[in-house]
């Protein structure tokens, strides 16, 4: 194969955000993990647990809870917003205020009917689930405290609600409540403190199970509300529980970063009546909280502020070792965040929220840092490129797309010219920026995010405006160009390609003062007024353009024209020289 030279690089601190929820479609084998930063990526199971889809995360998008109906994938967060996301265009759908505060958790009934959100202000909302969208339908009894979480019955008539010290089950066709299950504090000093009933199940035969703050898994009988067993599984707090589909298995995550499964099983085979839930498994997979957890047919699912998706086979459903009875941790994402640019000796690192473009040094390994491109605004970037040259960068986001040209100077490197012009709209919305690379860039300053970017041309802006009331960009170029951009429509005024079309006139292209100012006649909204240091010209966009026949400074002739004669000599640019050297022009 010959020789290579191999240079390693170990200086990409990339760290995925810790995971917060995720949810398991049984019928689709799909995984829905939401981490910490908004984000949301789905797992095929049905093929080798690859990441197939990533929808990127932003920083005003909480996800505290993610749940499926069919192939619907919804999500709730303490911004206190339901969302649904479309999961062919990798984007939020829609977000839906809930106006009951901060949601805590987000699950569906069995039928796939309605979803259920428990709110900081101590209210289970209902909502129904259209065909498009979703409905708020009404809410069930309020109580005192937030909801922390909730299991549906699988009949869909019930709601198990953990709280603050206690579990509360409504009745869903009335909405009242039907039984109050008080859960017991810990022990020694943590006796004063509240017990958080971080997650229930609901099970078939009416049998609760909670995990609580005070390290306890608690079995309860839902008919008549009373504790049937304590198990203290930690010293610390209990955070997740998931039922496997038959429920004959539920899993436990805890704080301290163990899984523990417990079975309902018999103590003899001679005493099958009397099955009970026994702690069967601890797995330590984790080093920190598990926060999430989905026990599928063949494995144990876990995640949490480690980072790692974890998937533990379990081994008594394999007849024989394979690669699909192998631990897995899934530590990074699916897809390439480093690109390199092999001509310029490039190095392009993709994070959530910004770019880092490094230059590889020599043999000796020394390496280069170059530049940092943060992102502007909430949006986090969904991919990114480096050109072999390495002299062109971009980017994309759920709302744009941007385009760097790079310019190397020995160990230096720019993204972006110094500003040296700038013009802002009469009601305060627009603002364009021009820059040394001929770049002109329109913001809209109410949103605080960029509008567009005019299409490069090859001459420098020397002076631009924007028109009071239609907003159009008014641009003139060193080389005297002139054109005319419509910041609404993001394209160029029907005035400016027939301009453009027709050309200018040479007299004014010959001219070698670049012009410094555009301003605009408030009487007129059709003239345009332009200056120089040796000229004042008037461009009024009602009268015809003048071609390469036309006598352009024709103001001494007009003077000795007569009114019936004057429309036929008329046209656009009227110029006076009178004002010399002229250094500013306000109206």
């Amino acid at each position: 194969m010959g020789e290579f030279k191999v240079h390693r690089v170990r200086f990409f601190d990339y760290m995925p955000t810790a995971i917060r929820a995720m949810a398991f479609n049984a019928h689709t084998e799909r995984l829905a993990l939401g981490r910490m930063d908004g984000s949301v990526e789905i797992f095929n199971f049905a093929d080798r647990y690859f990441q197939e889809k990533v929808i990127p995360g932003k920083d005003s998008r909480s996800i505290e809870a993610l749940c499926w109906v069919g192939g619907r994938l919804f999500s709730a967060g303490l911004n206190g917003e339901i969302t649904e996301y479309d999961l062919e265009t990798l984007r939020p759908k829609y977000s839906l205020e809930a106006y009951g505060g901060p949601i805590w958790t987000i699950t569906s009934n069995s039928q796939g009917a309605h979803l259920a959100i428990g709110c900081e202000d101590g209210t289970v909302k209902l909502f129904e689930v259209l065909e498009e969208s979703i409905q708020f339908e009404r809410n069930l009894d309020r109580q005192k405290g937030r909801i922390i979480s909730l299991s549906w019955h699988p009949s869909g008539t019930q709601i198990a609600a953990g709280m603050m010290d206690m579990i509360r089950v409504f009745d869903v066709p009335t909405g009242k409540l039907k039984t109050r299950l008080l859960v017991d504090r810990g022990f020694g000093g943590s006796k004063s403190r509240e017990t958080v009933v971080w997650s229930v199940v609901f099970l078939s035969d009416c049998t609760i199970i909670s995990g609580d703050s005070a390290g306890k898994v608690q079995v309860w009988d839902g008919h008549t509300g009373t504790l049937v067993k304590t198990h203290l599984v930690t010293k610390w707090d209990v955070l997740a529980l998931s039922v496997s589909k038959d429920e004959s298995s539920v899993v436990v995550g805890t704080s301290e970063g163990t899984v523990i499964q417990f079975q309902f099983i018999a103590p003899t085979l001679q005493q099958q009546q009397d099955k009970e839930w026994v702690r069967t498994r601890t797995f330590k997979n984790h080093t920190h909280d598990v926060r999430a957890l989905a026990e599928i047919e063949t494995a144990i699912v876990s995640g949490g502020m480690d980072t790692q998706l974890v998937v533990r086979p379990l081994l008594e459903k394999f007849d024989e070792r394979s690669h699909a009875s192998a631990l897995r941790k899934i530590q990074f994402p699916h897809r390439n965040l480093v690109f390199c640019a092999k001509k310029a000796g490039l190095l392009l690192f993709q994070f959530p929220g910004q770019l880092e473009l490094w230059r590889l040094g020599e043999s000796d390994g020394h390496v280069l840092f170059f530049c940092d491109i943060c992102l502007q605004g909430e949006d986090h970037i969904c991919c990114s490129a480096l050109s072999s040259c390495g002299g062109w960068l971009a980017y994309s986001t759920m709302s744009s797309v941007r385009l760097y040209r790079l310019q190397t100077d020995n160990n230096d490197i720019r993204s972006r010219q110094p500003i040296h012009l700038m013009t802002n709209s009469v009601d305060g919305k627009w603002l364009a920026t021009a820059n040394s690379d001929c770049e002109i860039h329109v913001y809209n300053v109410q949103k605080l995010k960029l509008h567009c970017i005019v299409p490069v041309y090859g001459s420098c802006p020397s002076a631009m405006g924007i028109h009071p009331t239609t907003n159009n960009l008014t641009m003139v170029h060193a080389d005297q160009q002139i054109f005319e951009y419509s910041i609404v429509e993001k394209q160029y005024t029907d005035w400016s390609r027939k301009l453009q079309k027709q050309g200018l006139h040479n007299l004014w292209l010959d001219r070698d003062t670049p012009v410094t100012h555009v301003t605009f006649n408030p009487k007129n909204p059709e003239q345009i007024l332009l200056h120089d240091m040796h000229m004042f010209c008037i461009i009024d966009q009602s009268l015809p353009l003048p071609d390469q026949k036309t006598q352009f400074y024709n103001q001494m002739t007009l003077r000795s024209l007569s009114e019936q004669e004057r429309p036929s000599h008329l046209h656009a640019f009227k110029i006076c020289k009178t004002f010399q050297v002229s250094v500013c022009l306000a109206r």
